[in-house]
């Protein structure tokens, strides 16, 4: 069964950094675009990076560019999130999420998602 295991959250000051590792098991990671999400209590669920199969694409939201990197060892089946500059409109649940290729949705898209983490909290100390 496929398994995405986020970690690395916490409790951060702002201007403060964290980075968050998502592994997957039971996945032929190598063949999935990867992408992270976040979600704040009573907000939807929105788009942070994403990143393609062999790390040659790698989106941002504007919220985030500049400030977060995304990255990938496909050796491990694990995809990171260097976040930097931590904000308290950061603070959140942070999600890993694994497609193939879609022609049709984009990579901003949830629903363009095939398989999902549980999650790790993070947040940010004003």
């Amino acid at each position: 069964q496929v398994q995405l295991v986020e970690s690395g959250g916490g409790l951060v000051q702002a201007g403060g950094s964290l980075r968050l590792s998502c592994t997957a098991f039971e996945l032929t990671f190598s063949i999935y675009t990867m992408g992270w999400f976040r979600q704040a209590p009573e907000k939807e669920r929105e788009f942070v990076a994403a990143i393609s199969r062999t790390g040659g694409s790698t989106p941002y939201s504007d919220s985030v560019k500049g400030r977060f990197t995304i990255s990938r060892d496909n050796a491990k089946n694990t995809v990171y999130l260097q976040m930097s500059g931590l904000q308290p409109e950061d603070t959140a649940v942070y999600y890993c999420a694994a497609r193939r290729t879609n022609p049709v949705l984009p990579v901003t898209s949830p629903v363009s998602y095939n398989y999902w983490g549980k999650g790790t909290q993070v947040t940010v100390s004003s």
